[in-house]
């Protein structure tokens, strides 16, 4: 069975406040993106990587993989405004069956048990959907600022990789955009799917703010 890996990597980076969009920062002697686009790689080099920027980074990207020597093999897809039109992007270069998973640029730390249950999950349920318990208390706020405590054993932090089947989630990205699809597991689910969750990673971070790379640069020191 084929299978696919969607780097999403169009975020600016505002908050981050270094000058440059987030998925370039260096850490470790490389830029984020690179680092995550090794780790599909490394768990299965026959992976076919799609990756997508910005139009106006396509060249800053080609000078980095010259600068780094990067020679891993990925196709790179012009990104839309929103996530959704992004995504949608990458999934009409893929004629193949197969499956896809979707992933964050910036999460360099996935992890190999992550990916290998995300493809073999999907693979047999449809989709899988990388998934981090709550471990503080949560409270939801009203309109007039009051709020009430939520039940956390009831509660998870969605992740990436959103791994599906490729048939499924193409027909999925054919229905009209919403601004309620917050990922890509809430698109499918717009047709009616139940979405599987697996054990994600509190190690698989998201970096986008400066404290997210302070975390970033400890875990890889700390190997």
């Amino acid at each position: 069975m084929e299978k696919y890996a969607i780097i999403v990597a169009g975020g600016s980076g505002k908050r981050m406040g270094k000058g440059i969009p987030k998925q370039f920062i260096e850490i470790s002697g490389l830029p984020i993106l690179m680092h995550t686009i090794g780790k599909f790689y490394d768990f299965d080099n026959t992976i076919s990587i799609v990756v997508v920027l910005s139009k106006n980074e396509f060249e800053y990207w080609a000078k980095l993989c010259v600068k780094f020597n990067f020679l891993i093999k990925h196709t790179l897809i012009e990104g839309g405004i929103t996530r959704f039109q992004s995504v949608k992007n990458a999934l009409q270069i893929i004629d193949n069956e197969g499956i896809v998973a979707i992933h964050d640029g910036v999460r360099p730390f996935v992890s190999d048990f992550t990916i290998k249950e995300s493809f073999a999950i999907a693979g047999e349920k449809g989709n899988a959907v990388a998934a981090v318990k709550v471990k503080d208390s949560v409270r939801i706020v009203d309109g007039n600022n009051e709020s009430k405590v939520l039940n956390r054993s009831k509660l998870v932090l969605i992740q990436t990789p959103q791994t599906f089947q490729i048939s499924l989630i193409k027909k999925a990205f054919e229905i009209p955009e919403n601004e309620s699809y917050t990922d890509d597991a809430t698109v499918l689910e717009a047709l009616g799917e139940t979405i599987n969750l697996i054990d994600g990673s509190y190690q698989n971070i998201k970096i986008t703010t400066p404290e997210d790379l302070l975390i970033a640069n400890a875990f890889l020191k700390n190997g």
